[in-house]
Formats: C-alpha cells, structure tokens, sequence
C-alpha cells in the first residue's frame, strides 16, 4: 500500500488521509527521492500534454505558421475555458486555415465558474474553444498542417485526428513514447477525456521524461529544441496553461523557468525542475487533484527547488493550506505528512 502523503485536518484532529506515490529522478534515469510504488502503470492524462506538444515545434510547424509564447503555452495548457483561452486557441486554427469546427475534444462550460456564468449571461452556449484541451487539440490540428505540406483538402485530412491511426496521433505517440523511454506497445490503453489515446506509464518513468524535459538530455535533437522553446514560452505565459487562481499558474508566475507543472486528471501530476536538473511524477490514489496533489506538488518544490525567503513563504502557504468555511470561519488545513516532508533530506 501506498504511504500516506497528505493528511486533512478538521480542528486539531485528522478526518481524512489521501495515500500515493511520486518519483523523483535525474535525466539519466537515477532515482533522487521516491515514496510508494513507482513502477505501477498509471494514466497521466492531461500531465503529460508537454510531450505531446514536442511533434508541433520539431516538426517546423510552429515556426511555419509563426505561433507566439502564448500559443505555444496554450498547447500545454488545461486551461479555465476564459475568453483570452477561448481566443488564444481560435488564432492558432485561424493561422492554420481551420477554425473551431476542426476540433474533436468536445464542448463544455469553462471550469473557471466566472466564464462559464458570463457566457450564460449572455444566452451563449459553450464551444470547443472553451474545452480545456482546446489549445493542445489545437496544436494537434497545427501538427495536421506540416504533415500534410500544403496538399489540398486540409480538413479532409484532420478528419479523425483523434484516433490512434492518424499519422497526427501516431507521431504524437511516438513523440511520448521516446521521451518516457517506455515501449506503449503493450501498455493500458484508454480513452482520454478529449477523446485522444491514453497510455498507462509508470511514475518512474514519467518522471524521467520530465527531466529529459527540463535538461534536453536523452531527447532527439529535434525534441531537445522543442521542449526548451516551449518551457520557455510556458514561463513567459503562464496564465496560459491553467488561468486565474490555478496552482500551475500561480506557482509558475511566481517561480518563473525554475519549474513547469501540470496537473492531470486523477490526481496525477508532473513537473520538470529544470536547475535541478530534475523530473517529478505524483499519483495520489483516490483520484484527489485540487487537494491532495497540489498539496504534494508544493511540498516536493519546497524540498528541491532553491527559494528565497518570499518564496518558501508562497509555497508553504500551498503545502500547509488553511480551509475556511463559506463564513470565511477557518476549519481545517490539509498539510504534507511529515514523511513527505523529510523527501529533500533524504
């Protein structure tokens, strides 16, 4: 069983625990901390969507059409559905000569409560453009574009993108499987909730990913490029990737190129610790994302990251996270259990 990592407190004493594990590795694959099982296959879902972007930048079609730091961000992004969101993902299909009638994740109302109530307001219902995935889906549909070098019927072409066989989801494929260094041949497959293939990976080797992605090394040349540019124009538009009051958002804001996070459904979550040299893969079992996995990711940054004063104050403030009632009355805290803590010692 995995060991306990986040403990909820209700007055001084614990209601719930959420268990898990996380892997925290160097670029050539040496395990630097661990707690609980990391060889376990687990779906990283939307964690992973860095990987998944390296094909849109090394395939030269990022430079082709001229896609900005925010375009590039948004690739990345599970973002709240806002309008800057919204229109940010409607300019990259627009340079591609698509609009939002290519995408196949899907609609639904932004996760971000005040966009999704401004668009009621307004007898508007929700598109694609405000589907979190909508900017990765149009990266993909970016992808589309190179791979298919200017032939005629474009949206022919990106009919199905989301299928395995497509030659856009084939090369996204192959573009995660050579950063995990993990054979996804007979791996877990399921259906994400944008309706792209996704592949069970353990967090051993999700984590070393990351930190292929933060270092360049063990990547493709081409691949070693594209993550660079992209970590770069994360850190210059974090509202990008997640939007107003998000864990990734606020921590890259405030911590800038030393960290890039992103959160996956299912309480997963992955980061590249770039100075470090590092890369970190959580799973929190029972699925706990706005708690328990961000109360972890925080904690694992405190212990690796070098911070000044101000900074470990921000983080801590996310790791040991205060609970108020709709009174505004303090109730509880969830808090890093102190085996979590130790991690940076070890």
């Amino acid at each position: 069983m995995n060991p306990i990592l986040v403990d909820v407190m209700r007055g001084n004493a614990t209601e719930s625990t959420h268990c898990g594990a996380l892997a925290v590795l160097d670029a050539d694959g040496a395990i630097v901390a661990s707690l609980g099982d990391i060889e376990r296959p687990i779906f990283p879902r939307s964690a992973v969507k860095v990987l998944q972007a390296l094909p849109l930048v090394a395939s030269g079609a990022a430079d082709k059409l001229g896609l900005t730091d925010d375009e590039l961000a948004i690739a990345c992004a599970s973002h709240g559905g806002e309008d800057i969101h919204a229109q940010t993902a409607a300019r990259m299909l627009a340079k591609a000569g698509l609009d939002a009638g290519a995408l196949e994740c899907g609609a639904h109302w932004p996760y971000f409560d005040a966009a999704a109530r401004a668009l009621a307001a307004q007898g508007r219902e929700p598109t694609a453009l405000n589907n979190n995935c909508s900017g990765k889906h149009s990266g993909f549909l970016c992808l589309a574009c190179a791979l298919h070098d200017g032939k005629p019927d474009l949206r022919q072409y990106v009919r199905g993108y989301v299928n395995a066989e497509h030659p856009v989801m084939r090369e996204v494929t192959s573009a995660l499987e050579a950063a995990i260094g993990y054979d996804l041949t007979n791996a877990p497959c399921g259906i994400d909730g944008c309706s792209i293939p996704t592949f069970a990976i353990p967090l051993r080797h999700l984590a070393h990913a990351f930190a292929r992605v933060g270092t360049g090394t063990g990547l493709s040349a081409g691949h070693a490029t594209a993550a660079k540019r992209l970590r770069a124009a994360v850190a210059k538009s974090p509202y990008m990737v997640a939007g107003q009051g998000r864990f990734d958002t606020r921590v890259m804001e405030r911590l800038g190129a030393r960290v890039f996070c992103k959160v996956g459904a299912e309480g997963v979550f992955c980061a590249a610790l770039p100075d470090r040299g590092l890369g970190v893969a959580i799973k929190i079992d029972d699925g706990n994302n706005a708690r328990a996995a961000e109360i972890v990711m925080a904690a694992v940054i405190e212990a690796f990251v070098k911070l000044d004063d101000g900074e470990a104050t921000f983080m801590r403030s996310l790791s040991d996270l205060t609970m108020k009632n709709r009174n505004g009355i303090e109730v509880g805290r969830l808090v890093a259990t102190p085996l979590l803590r130790a991690l940076g010692a070890r």
